[in-house]
């Protein structure tokens, strides 16, 4: 089969699409997907770049790609929810990637059927960031009706689900954007928005009741000035903490030991505040995928593809998600 392959960690030219390349085994709780797309997120990117091999280390050379949606081929001896011809979309197993291919072995657990009113490309731009911001939003921050939460970066891949699933569950949004993103996050929910390039949201937001870090970095720190006390902020983009290793991961006290001191200068600025910090690896959900697709179908979700790229392209469409300018996600069309 024909698969984008990260042959060595480092920049773009690590990356190669084979033809040829190993068909995936199926084991009897597995389905084996026929991919029609293929979503992009920062993590393949990271993972190229080796940033993320204290976290994950992928025997090479490997097949890249972390969500997928297509069609159902075959299906293991003791698959019971699926059957040939579904279409599905999932978040692929965070040990072995696989989504950037003509085919992918997927546990049943991971996999759900795609929202009907959904193309394939649109499908293959849900599962990863879709679940992040769900599982931040609602296991998280416990986001209640009436509060109010601050998103940071609402109109990338990530943000622009969070605005919406925090809107469902009743809460007030703020997030920033720049005024080409503006309209895009006020269409999705967005009850204050503030044009980064202009203002420093922590002069504007206080006493917010939870917050959602996407960006990392200063705007991280900011972040802890604009929450009440007591509150969470989640972040995927700051640095994992102790937490990250033994609930997200699965592992033990030496990662955890590791992550405790990568993360002890995050930690002790939000202590300032009086704020717990915690950064999220999200899980891959079926059972949250379902409840996604209902969302979306009822058009409580939409979602916001920003470009689609043919499958040839991989590449450029990995350099793309890299500027950082996508409004929304970016997609690979594998087949047609």
């Amino acid at each position: 089969m024909r698969a984008l392959m990260l042959a060595r960690y480092g920049g773009p030219e690590a990356t190669e699409l084979r033809d040829g390349v190993p068909m995936p085994s199926v084991g009897p709780h597995q389905v084996l997907v026929k991919i029609r797309a293929a979503g992009l997120n920062p993590v393949d990117f990271k993972t190229r770049d080796g940033k993320l091999k204290v976290i994950r280390r992928y025997p090479l050379p490997a097949v890249m790609g972390n969500e997928i949606a297509g069609v159902v081929e075959s299906v293991g001896s003791g698959v019971t929810r699926f059957v040939v011809s579904d279409r599905v979309y999932a978040r692929l197993d965070k040990d072995t990637m696989g989504g950037l291919a003509e085919w992918a072995a997927v546990h049943e657990d991971h996999l759900a059927r795609m929202p009907a009113s959904l193309t394939f490309e649109e499908a293959a731009a849900v599962p990863l960031a879709a679940l992040t911001a769900l599982q931040a939003l609602r296991d998280e921050l416990r986001l209640q009706r009436g509060q109010r939460v601050f998103i940071s970066g609402g109109a990338g891949g990530v943000g622009t689900f969070a605005i919406q699933i925090a809107r469902h569950y009743g809460a007030r949004v703020a997030t920033t954007a720049s005024p080409r993103g503006e309209a895009l996050v006020r269409r999705l929910g967005a009850d204050v928005v503030i044009d980064y390039t202009r203002e420093r949201f922590e002069n504007v937001l206080h006493d917010y009741d939870g917050a959602f870090d996407l960006l990392g970095g200063d705007d991280l720190a900011r972040t802890f000035a604009v929450v009440r006390r007591g509150a969470t902020v989640v972040s995927i983009a700051g640095l994992p903490e102790p937490e990250t290793a033994r609930r997200d991961l699965d592992r033990g006290s030496a990662l955890a030991a590791l992550f405790w001191a990568a993360s002890f200068g995050t930690r002790r600025a939000a202590a300032k505040y009086g704020v717990r910090y915690r950064y999220l690896f999200m899980h891959p959900s079926g059972a949250d995928l379902e409840l996604l697709a209902k969302l979306i179908d009822a058009k409580e979700i939409a979602v916001v593809v920003d470009k689609v790229f043919p499958f040839a392209e991989s590449r450029e469409a990995l350099a793309y998600l890299e500027q950082g300018r996508a409004k929304g996600k970016v997609v690979v069309r594998v087949s047609d």
